[in-house]
């Protein structure tokens, strides 16, 4: 049996909360080189993709996105190092409360049935298939 999937979002103040979507997006971000094609992979507007990477850089004192200056391939994206150091802790953080929630959780694991009930969906695919299959920018 895998371990559980853990989904966490913190709070850090009113309207300024990071979770698994806005990590996932600036993986996406720093996987492309571009928010539209950030967007594009994880099957979401560039409106919203853009908003999401606006919100992320206006609840911090230091930039998770900058512009990259447009040439021959035009302009695109680029996740900083603040933002490269927001991801990480964040997933560390997740394994961190994974591990706890497999330790904590470990009489009721082996009871948890293998099958999905018909009206369940099964999870999305995961993100790292489809980082890999998208168009990385130079």
């Amino acid at each position: 049996m895998k371990d559980p999937a853990i989904r966490i979002r913190i709070d850090f103040a009113e309207n300024n909360n990071l979770g698994p979507g806005k990590i996932a997006l600036l993986e996406a971000v720093q996987a492309t080189g571009s928010i539209s094609d950030a967007a594009r992979v994880l099957k979401m507007s560039y409106r919203r993709a853009w908003l999401l990477v606006s919100s992320l850089n206006a609840a911090f004192d230091e930039p998770v996105t900058v512009a990259a200056t447009g040439g021959k391939g035009g302009g695109g994206a680029q996740v900083t190092a603040f933002g490269a150091s927001l991801i990480a802790l964040y997933r560390a953080l997740e394994r961190d409360i994974t591990q706890l929630a497999v330790a904590r959780l470990a009489q009721i694991l082996p009871h948890v049935a293998n099958k999905l009930s018909s009206h369940i969906r099964p999870a999305k695919k995961p993100l790292a298939r489809k980082l890999a299959s998208a168009p990385r920018r130079s």
